[in-house]
């Protein structure tokens, strides 16, 4: 590969309107991950070939690998203006699907089925189509429809059980997320999913069996470590989760595993060690979902207990928060957009909803799921519904 580039490079030196080299090397260039060095080529041979679409195509796909989503159906409605093809119409009802205009990605999922009637990864975005204007029958059918093409598919599968779940399907729900797992068995929002299931079926060895699968697929998922919190300390097993908690902070700060930390310690009644977690959860804003207000008037009544009070100020500044973000924020991303009303006793009410993601990997919008907090315990609605990203793990075209 490094001596194509060199030879490309070389012809082009000596030859810069050399088009047939510039094409072959923007190829090149996308093939292995060169995307903004692609780009230019590739815009720079558009403008001299603007009749060419596969030119305009391949300049599609690196707008799209780059999130640049307009420009990416720009190029891609370019190229099927010059030539309709079907790799074309499916590319640009991905990218369709991306902007959220789900009319326009299904009118160009449909032409791909017009010559291909067995692409399974169509009538998934169909399906993905009509769940998002809340066509839920019709997204039924067409994610069965993909399964039954493709029996690996896995996004349809889980699609298939969080509708089913979220309509009172048990049954259905858990058939499907063990698809999921038969096909990628570290799936852990499927394991999540479950466990939630289980959990609220009074199974609660069974929920904390798939929780901890959760985890350890996902260590950054901080629900399964709430509603993990939740059900040990119900049970009565607080030291079990304990060592859990203490074993993942040792690994990386975060604001929600100190607070599910502190829960625990209350519940023991270690009150030193029940202050100096919400101590450092308050230090770790940035990732600490619970009210913030509400840990401070813990932290308050904790410190009168035994005797302490200081101002509590953030271990990181906001910028140094975010660098680390920037550079950590590659894989696994999920986005909570959280809710909470305190009672007369300080306890929540929380409503959650869900998007995985992405990371690119990954915009499923999830339905809304009720917490109550009472007692210093949760009690959990919550199921996962993934990130749309994910469908870019699919082929392009």
């Amino acid at each position: 590969m490094e001596n194509d580039f060199q030879t490309l490079q070389a012809l082009l030196k000596e030859d810069p309107s050399n088009f047939q080299a510039r094409r072959e090397l923007s190829i090149l260039l996308v093939n292995n991950g060169f995307n903004e060095e692609a780009e230019g080529n590739l815009e720079y041979l558009c403008k001299y070939f603007p009749e060419d679409a596969e030119l305009h195509y391949n300049l599609g796909i690196v707008y799209e690998k780059l999130k640049k989503f307009d420009k990416a159906k720009d190029a891609y409605e370019k190229a099927l203006s010059i030539s309709p093809q079907e790799d074309f119409y499916y590319n640009l009802g991905e990218v369709l699907v991306d902007l959220k205009q789900w009319d326009d990605a299904e009118r160009c999922f449909k032409e791909v089925l017009k010559t291909d009637p067995n692409d399974s990864n169509c009538y998934f975005n169909l399906g993905l189509c009509d769940y998002n204007r809340g066509e839920k029958n019709k997204a039924l059918d067409n994610f069965q429809k993909a399964v039954s093409i493709n029996p690996k598919d896995v996004y349809a599968y889980f699609y298939l059980g969080y509708i089913y779940q979220n309509d009172g399907l048990t049954n259905f729900a858990i058939e499907s997320y063990k698809k999921v797992l038969e096909v990628s068995p570290d799936y852990s929002w499927a394991y999540f999913n479950l466990g939630s299931i289980a959990f609220k079926n009074g199974n609660d060895e069974e929920a904390k069996e798939y929780l901890r699968k959760t985890i350890q697929y996902n260590p950054a998922d901080m629900e399964a470590y709430k509603l993990l919190v939740k059900i040990c300390i119900k049970n009565n097993e607080a030291e079990e989760v304990l060592e859990l908690l203490l074993s993942a902070l040792e690994k990386e700060e975060n604001g929600d595993l100190f607070y599910c930390l502190a829960r625990v310690y209350k519940f023991i009644g270690d009150l030193d060690e029940y202050y100096n977690a919400l101590k450092s959860a308050l230090q770790n804003p940035y990732t600490l979902t619970f009210p913030q207000d509400i840990v401070k008037r813990e932290l308050e009544f904790a410190g009168e207990k035994i005797g302490k009070h200081e101002e509590i100020k953030p271990e990181r500044t906001v910028e140094e928060y975010e660098e680390t973000e920037e550079n950590e924020s590659e894989e696994n991303e999920l986005e909570d957009d959280s809710e909470y009303n305190e009672d007369e006793e300080e306890e929540y009410d929380e409503d959650e909803e869900y998007e995985e993601h992405d990371d690119s990997d990954e915009s499923y919008e999830s339905d809304e799921d009720e917490y109550d907090y009472e007692d210093d315990e949760y009690d959990s609605d919550e199921e996962y519904e993934e990130d749309n990203d994910s469908e870019a793990d699919y082929d392009e075209g």
